[in-house]
């Protein structure tokens, strides 16, 4: 039975409270195997946790968006829009969801924000070692412009593609 997927911006304190702990679910699941247990709470800790949201939609530009599958929260998406692109920040889908392309339905809601705000690309940046999530990115037609290193404080250091899709 295919249910109904929406997305819902993260309007007040519970919403960003609500994507917080999907976050610290889905990269301690996800992102461990990748990276390593320490980075994995150090990241989510800095990036993904309630403060580091609100600092990102309150002074940051940052617009994070619930992605409802029916009732149930199946993931978030956050992005940052700049001058003539949007920058894809964080695109996640919790296990129990995976599969059912809402990666894929995140993706035309994106590219119609794009549309409707006369942004010409999207860009985001993924671990080289994410092999699924590279894969599903290659798939919806990003292609690798770049790499980048960047050291992320606390001795640690994200090594990752950076992807473009350019709106047609």
């Amino acid at each position: 039975m295919n249910q109904q997927t929406s997305f819902i911006p993260a309007a007040c304190d519970e919403d960003l409270k609500r994507i917080a702990g999907l976050a610290e679910e889905i990269w301690h699941q996800h992102f461990t195997p990748i990276i390593g247990e320490d980075q994995v709470n150090y990241m989510v800790e800095k990036f993904q946790s309630y403060p580091a949201l609100k600092e990102q939609t309150e002074n940051d530009g940052y617009e994070y968006y619930q992605i409802f599958c029916g009732q149930d929260l199946a993931g978030y998406t956050g992005i940052h829009p700049e001058t003539d692109a949007l920058f894809l920040s964080k695109l996640y889908i919790h296990k129990n969801f995976r599969g059912r392309h809402l990666a894929t339905e995140a993706f035309h809601f994106l590219t119609g924000l794009c549309r409707e705000r006369g942004l010409k690309k999207i860009w985001l940046t993924c671990n080289k070692h994410n092999e699924n999530t590279l894969q599903i990115y290659r798939h919806l037609g990003f292609e690798v412009t770049d790499t980048q290193e960047a050291d992320i404080g606390g001795g640690f250091i994200m090594d990752d593609y950076i992807m473009t899709y350019m709106i047609s």
